[in-house]
């Protein structure tokens, strides 16, 4: 038997790791106070004939002197060692293998864990906390004293595909079937796949049948926004898909160089550059493995980017999550708390863009408790490319190729799994479906592929179905025939079907000429990038997966994506009231707009922001936080190459809670929050794209699929308002649950707009800072008494009758176009958008940012309320100097309401309140931060 050796590596100062375990233990109330002791360690486990020598070598390279300490053999006292369950990626483990090979250390196996003390507890408080806190039971195990890793998997595979028999089953029996493997295909699907085989006159393969699952899944498919549908009062409309291309269609935009085709949107503002768009939603996987689940969403959108042959740059993240202090008692058995979902899920964003190299420039964090179980994860990624034109292939005679990660059983069934809904048992079967993400790997493969554009002829990111996925959409028309022997594997073991449908990460396919593969060898060699020749694409319409050369999988790719039933669907539209005002009555002003600012969605995210590289490359110039510390929202962010004058703003708008009362008017203001936020900062609201990301319930259910439908219209009215284009898109359907009392909960409609506008002149950018005292506070729109799905609401509670979510502003486009001629014209020093909390909350946000004062003499509306907290769309705060107003009233062609001036004297004023110094905004701002 080959000896084990185990290393316990032990920080000299105290382990913030530690730290964390007792804040949750304590925020969850499984203890009192701060008294729980607890100690962390890492542990490492090797395999391998070393001598004293080679254990002395590994110890300096694994142990920093200074910040640690490091112990060879069995620990001392009393503990819990948790580990990688076998079959779950291990990338310490695999750093730690390369290391020692360059080391010349002669190890053959290792793995990673951690050992965690927590004093004297008894051990049910002891397991309580490990189960809650420090374990994933997804991905992890653990043992009370010492662990045993696991170093090699110790199954072997049979490398045959099973035979699943269908043919003559009853429907009960094709469902038990598709129950038993996850397959997610309705009905009618089921019975498409049957009939085939039946006058094929064979019975499927397991390959087979996974196949098309995975190719017919809703996540991949997104077979509801491709169905027909048909209104409860008769109307038969456009798909859902077909509605937002036709917009784009309508609007003709210039700049639009591909939209809703392949991998990412392209947009070209200027010149040869253009710039890839994409954002992904991971919400399943974020909901049993945080970490995991939140860092492959990033991989993912980034490797979409580079899939459609442009350089990432940038990325965003747009998290809702469930109230952090949700009491235990109403998480349902085998789900996270949302606490533990909230810090896994941002370590996960965080880990992914710092150590690939990309600024995280934009986001949002939301809270409602319609989260708690079912988290949203919102990935967006920003790429550019010079010259770029759509790779044509791929063609008969290329090769195909994967670049990247090995393949292992982590991300089997991802996409089916995708497509269910969440119960309290999904930790306990979707363990497969987590996916580990390597992202020092995937930085490897962009230096590969970034300049390589010459040596394919057609590209894919290998994710959701991953080979099955990747490698069937490229053959769709041409065919392709791959050998599955040929794919390089993390472990033995894994069965023909298991390799096909793995999702594992940081995987690229790529079709490549004959001719250039000895030149794409050399690149790969050079950036120590693993490739893989799987076979070719051959022309005559088939796939076929191979397995030891026996065929496994063999069918037309017609088939596989023509072949799947079109969705019928009846949408019962909601009636929102429209057009009643219902005024609110707030006793303390200070204390509400105090509470507001406090509020989980608008209080700050800096703690969240700081995580995140938001400068790396050099080209952030307007960043995430802003004003004279620093502590202050920004509206949109504006990145630029540091060569270039001009740069793109990007800008967020997402409002569920507007969705719960009017999902089209939701889906209105996410489009103008968006174009207001790019307009705020410099962007031109001529040249702005659009990007649509929809999480919803179960669209099966008549009623949720007209919330959506309405959703839809609503996004395309605005779009063509502002006359911006859709370019891309993607939708999370089935985001529902079983809560703790036993009943299914679907999560509040969530629409994500992301706006992507060109900004001409990135030396009059603009931010929501206060500059100058004497300077006059400018509002712009109109303010009604509309406050359905307010955060006035959300802080005070809503009436029986709450009225009517804001209403579209026809003025708007015309009002952001010359905005930004305003701003390019130098008249305008600072500018701020009215969102959540309403004008009160961004004049105390505008204060905080410039640690100025503001004297507000004029309001918008007779009723105070109304005035300080009504969230009515389309306004904005803009701060111009006195001398300027008579040109910039000129400029605006609209009626210029000067409510304010900027004081050197660092008090909010407002009518009807005692002034606020700006200390207490900005305390009540970033209270929450102590408080969560």
């Amino acid at each position: 038997m080959v000896p084990r050796h185990r290393l316990t590596i032990r920080s000299i100062d105290p382990d913030p790791r530690a730290t964390a375990i007792q804040t949750a233990a304590r925020q969850l109330g499984l203890v009192t106070d701060d008294a729980l002791e607890v100690k962390v360690a890492d542990v490492v486990f090797l395999e391998g004939d070393l001598d004293q020598d080679a254990l002395n070598k590994l110890h300096g390279f694994l142990v920093d002197p200074l910040l640690q300490q490091g112990r060879w053999g069995e620990p001392n006292g009393h503990g819990t060692e948790v580990t990688f369950l076998p079959g779950v990626t291990d990338s310490a483990a695999a750093s730690l293998l390369h290391a020692a090979e360059q080391l010349g250390v002669p190890i053959t196996g290792a793995a990673t864990g951690r050992r965690v003390e927590l004093g004297d507890i008894d051990d049910d408080l002891a397991d309580r906390i490990v189960r809650r806190i420090v374990a994933n039971p997804v991905i992890e195990r653990w043992q009370v004293g010492t662990v045993e890793p696991t170093f090699h998997a110790e199954s072997v595979a049979s490398g045959v595909a099973d035979t699943v028999e269908i043919i003559g089953k009853t429907m009960d029996e094709l469902l038990t079937i598709g129950v038993e493997r996850g397959l997610a295909l309705d009905p009618q699907e089921l019975r498409v796949v049957q009939a085939h085989y039946a006058e094929l006159g064979r019975e499927p393969t397991d390959v087979e049948l996974e196949t098309l699952a995975q190719t017919w899944s809703e996540h991949c498919a997104h077979k509801t926004f491709r169905a027909a549908i048909t209104t409860d009062d008769g109307e038969d409309r456009p798909s859902l898909i077909q509605m937002l291309r036709n917009c784009t269609d309508s609007i003709d935009a210039p700049f639009v160089k591909s939209a809703f085709v392949g991998n990412a949107g392209i947009v070209g503002f200027r010149g040869e550059t253009t710039i890839a768009l994409k954002a992904e939603t991971h919400n399943h996987p974020s909901a049993v493995e945080p970490f995991g689940g939140a860092n492959t969403g990033v991989g993912g959108v980034i490797r979409d980017v580079l899939g459609i042959a442009h350089k990432p740059i940038a990325v965003t993240d747009i998290l809702c999550f469930g109230p952090p202090d949700t009491p235990l008692s109403s998480v349902p058995d085998g789900a996270l708390h949302p606490l533990r979902i909230r810090d896994g899920v941002i370590d996960g964003v965080a880990d992914y863009g710092n150590k690939i190299g990309l600024p995280t420039v934009a986001g949002a964090v939301l809270y409602d408790p319609g989260f708690t179980t079912n988290p949203l994860v919102f990935a967006g990624c920003i790429g550019v490319a010079e010259g770029w034109s759509m790779p044509d292939g791929p063609f008969p005679g290329d090769r195909v190729v994967v670049l990247g990660g090995r393949t292992g059983r982590d991300g089997i069934r991802g996409a089916t799994f995708s497509s269910l809904t969440m119960d309290a048992s999904t930790g306990e079967v979707a363990g497969a479906s987590v996916q580990i993400g390597d992202p020092i790997v995937e930085k490897l493969l962009i230096d590969v592929l970034v300049g390589a554009e010459h040596l394919f002829s057609a590209i894919t990111d290998c994710g959701a179905g991953g080979l099955s996925s990747a490698v069937g959409e490229m053959a769709e028309g041409v065919g392709a025939d791959v050998e599955l022997d040929e794919v390089p594997l993390k472990y033995a073991g894994l069965e023909p079907w298991e390799i096909w449908l793995s999702e594992a990460q940081e995987r690229m396919v790529i079709a490549v000429p004959p001719a250039n593969m000895a030149e794409l060898e050399d690149r790969c060699s050079y950036y120590g990038v693993e490739l893989a020749d799987l076979g070719e694409f051959t022309g005559d319409g088939r796939l076929v997966v191979r397995s030891g050369g026996v065929p496994v999988l063999d069918m037309t790719t017609e088939f596989l994506h023509d072949g799947r039933p079109p969705r019928a669907l009846t949408a019962k539209m909601p009636q929102p009231k429209r057009g009643e005002e219902v005024g609110r009555e707030v006793d303390d002003l200070r204390g509400t707009l105090l509470g507001l600012l406090s509020h989980l969605n608008i209080a700050s995210k800096a703690e969240t922001i700081h995580r995140y590289d938001h400068e790396i490359l050099g080209g952030t110039v307007i960043r995430p936080l802003v004003g004279r510390l620093s502590d202050a929202p920004a509206d949109g962010v504006v990145i630029a190459e540091p060569t270039d004058d001009a740069g793109i703003a990007i800008g967020i708008g997402v409002n569920p809670w507007w969705g719960l009362h009017d999902p089209e008017a939701m889906a209105y203001g996410a489009v103008d929050e968006a174009m207001r936020n790019v307009v705020a900062a410099g962007g031109d609201p001529d040249n702005t794209a659009l990007l649509d990301n929809f999480s919803w319930g179960d669209p099966r259910r008549e009623s949720t699929l007209g919330e959506l439908v309405a959703a839809v219209d609503g996004a395309c009215a605005a779009a063509m308002a502002y006359r911006a284009p859709f370019v891309s898109g993607k939708d999370s359907l089935n985001n529902e649950y079983t809560g703790a009392d036993s009943k299914r909960h679907a999560v509040p409609p969530t629409l994500v707009i992301t706006a992507v506008a060109n900004v001409p002149d990135a030396d009059r950018c603009v931010t929501p800072v206060l500059r100058q005292p004497g300077n006059k506070i400018v509002l712009l729109g109109s303010t009604a008494t509309e406050f359905a799905g307010s955060h006035l609401d959300l802080l005070l509670g809503e009436p029986d009758d709450p009225g009517s979510v804001p209403s579209p502003d026809p003025d708007a486009p015309t009002r952001y176009r010359n905005l930004h001629r305003a701003i390019n014209e130098g008249l305008v020093w600072s500018c701020h958008d009215l969102s959540e909390g309403g004008l009160a909350v961004a004049l105390a946000e505008l204060c905080i940012a410039g640690r100025l004062g503001a004297e507000i003499t004029e309001l918008p509306h007779d009723d105070l309320v109304t005035s300080l907290f009504a969230e009515s769309q389309s306004r904005l705060l803009v701060e111009v100097a006195p001398g300027d107003l008579d040109e910039f009233r000129g400029v605006m062609h609209e009626p210029v309401r000067v409510i304010g001036t900027v004081t050197e004297l660092t008090d909010l004023v407002l009518p009807g309140l005692d002034p606020i110094d700006v200390e207490d905004l900005a305390d009540a701002f970033t209270r929450l931060e102590d408080l969560a």
